[in-house]
This record gives structure tokens, C-alpha cells and sequence, in this order.
């Protein structure tokens, strides 16, 4: 849920399952409605402090905040890193290198393809860092969260990098599992990682996620599209 749509959806909540006494933590907040339902509300960018009431206040407008966030994402091939406040991106930059694909062919062969894919892929992971480092480490500072994405595979095999510890320092979920990362695809990451997670549980009914549940009983156009308020 964006979180400029957190406070219709809850008001929409109330209005089909009757009222509430908000509780929660500083990673949860905790919707309990009078006809039974329940509304878990994933803090975005935990921890939210101070935790406590009221919680629905406290919420909303953390999860509003305009915050400074870098974003590295990373594929085999490919790699992006930006830096965002709020919604805007104010520093870029995206590249890719050549990685050939696997080949079914055997013998002496197949070895000296492997050693040549090997080495594109280490060189691809290390513009990938060079990247990252050139983008990020400027704003350091000033950061107040560092989002990782793209192929956890990939990313995992750069953590060991020394490079990069200032920025893990930063490391805050979600990851992003995104497609190649274009500047298109690191242009749309916002939605992503300030996106309330919401999980909503209806009388003698199975948890379920507002994008499965809520938007197909009340029709609702798009994954993260509100319920009307009433």
C-alpha cells in the first residue's frame, strides 16, 4: 500500500468491519475490528520510534516520511544504483556487461567456456560495486536506508566485498526481486520499498495479503489501488 493511500484504506477497513483498538510495536501495527478481522500493518523502514499510541498517527506518518534512500540492484549482466529522496531520483547510474549463457557442450570445451563465463561474471560483479561505490558513497551521509535488489544470488556473492560494508551498513528490507535493472526499473523502486505490507485476516476466513484478498472482494483496479472509503 503507498503510503499516501494508508489512512483512506484504513478509514475503508473500519467502515466494512466496524471499529478497532489499534496495537502494535515498533515493526507492527495491529488492527483488531469488532466482526473479528484483523489488519497487521508491516512497518515500512523499521524500527518506527517511538512506538505506541497512537498507533494509526504514529504509522502513517512514518511510513510518509520523505526519506534519502539508495538503492543498488544488481543481475548477472547488469546492475543500477540510485539515490532517491522521497520519490525523486537525484543520482544515477546503470551498466551492463556482456555474460554469455550456459552451453551444453562437453569435454575441453565446455571448461574453457566455463573459465570465459566465469571471468564475465566477475567483471560484470565488479563494475557492479564500482557502480555502487561511484553512486552511493557520496550521499553516505545523508542516507537513511540502503535497498538491495535484483537477484539475491547474484548480490550474495558481492557481500564479502570490503566496498560495499559502509553501504550494508545500511541494508533494509524489502529486497527487491526485480527484472534487468534498467533505469526505467530503478526509476519505479519507490513503490517498491515504501509500500506498507498489509496483511488482513476476515472472520473464519485464512490470512491472506490486501493484493490477493481485499483488491478481489472489493474489486479493486491495480496491486496496490485502496478500497473506496466511505
Amino acid at each position: 500500500m503507498p503510503p499516501e493511500r494508508l489512512h483512506p484504506w484504513i478509514d475503508g477497513f473500519a467502515a466494512r468491519h466496524g471499529p478497532f483498538t489499534p496495537s502494535g510495536d515498533e515493526r507492527v501495527v495491529r488492527l483488531p475490528a469488532a466482526d473479528g478481522a484483523l489488519a497487521e500493518l508491516h512497518v515500512p523502514f523499521p524500527p518506527m520510534t517511538p512506538p505506541g499510541p497512537p498507533h494509526v498517527t504514529r504509522l502513517v506518518a512514518h511510513a510518509g516520511a520523505a526519506r534519502k534512500v539508495g538503492v543498488f540492484l544488481v543481475r548477472l549482466g547488469g546492475h543500477a544504483a540510485g539515490v532517491f529522496h522521497g520519490t525523486a531520483l537525484v543520482a544515477s547510474k546503470v551498466g551492463s556487461r556482456l555474460v554469455q549463457g550456459r552451453t551444453a557442450a562437453g569435454g575441453w570445451s565446455q571448461q574453457r567456456f566455463a573459465r570465459r563465463r566465469g571471468k564475465q561474471a566477475a567483471q560484470a560483479l565488479d563494475d557492479a560495486v564500482e557502480t555502487a561505490v561511484r553512486v552511493l558513497t557520496p550521499h553516505l551521509g545523508d542516507l537513511d536506508a540502503v535497498v538491495l535488489g535484483g537477484d539475491r544470488r547474484a548480490m550474495d556473492r558481492l557481500r564479502a566485498d570490503r566496498r560495499l560494508a559502509p553501504l550494508l551498513a545500511l541494508e533494509r528490507e524489502p529486497f527487491l526481486v526485480v527484472p534487468d535493472p534498467r533505469l526505467a526499473v530503478l526509476r519505479d523502486t519507490p513503490a517498491l520499498f515504501r509500500a506498507v505490507r498489509i496483511r488482513v485476516t476476515d472472520p473464519d476466513q485464512s490470512s491472506s495479503s490486501v493484493t490477493a484478498q481485499e483488491k478481489g472482494s472489493r474489486g479493486v483496479k491495480g496491486s496496490s489501488e485502496p478500497p473506496g472509503t466511505p
